[in-house]
């Protein structure tokens, strides 16, 4: 099982970003699939999750502003991020599981991540 994030980058308080998480090695239409990201010297925090049946769940510091999808035909999962602050600045990861669908950083698969900076 490999993911590999990308899509970060720097941007502007206010502005937006799509991050992308390639997935291969299985079919992840079965898998809950989520978003986490670390701040430095902070807990990884988990952001957004999606499961199988596309049921979306959200942090509270997110939600309205980022919308977690996914496009099973290409293994693909996406974050798209509106109405960034700077507090959103972290390492983005995705991440997925068989058995879990929370926001619990406790996933079994990992990709290695991509950065977001949101400057004031």
């Amino acid at each position: 099982v490999q993911l590999v994030e990308s899509g970060g980058g720097s941007v502007q308080a206010g502005g937006s970003l799509r991050l992308s998480c390639a997935a291969s090695g299985y079919t992840s239409s079965s898998y809950c699939m989520g978003w986490f990201r670390q701040a430095p010297g902070k807990e990884r925090e988990g952001i957004a999750t999606i499961d199988s049946d596309r049921i979306t769940s959200y942090a509270d510091s997110v939600k309205g502003r980022f919308t977690i999808s996914r496009d099973n035909a290409k293994n693909t999962l996406y974050l798209q991020m509106n109405s960034l602050k700077p507090e959103d600045t972290a390492m983005y990861y995705c991440a997925a599981d068989t058995a879990r669908c929370w926001l619990r950083p406790d996933f079994k698969y990992w990709g290695q991540g991509t950065q977001v900076n949101v400057s004031s």
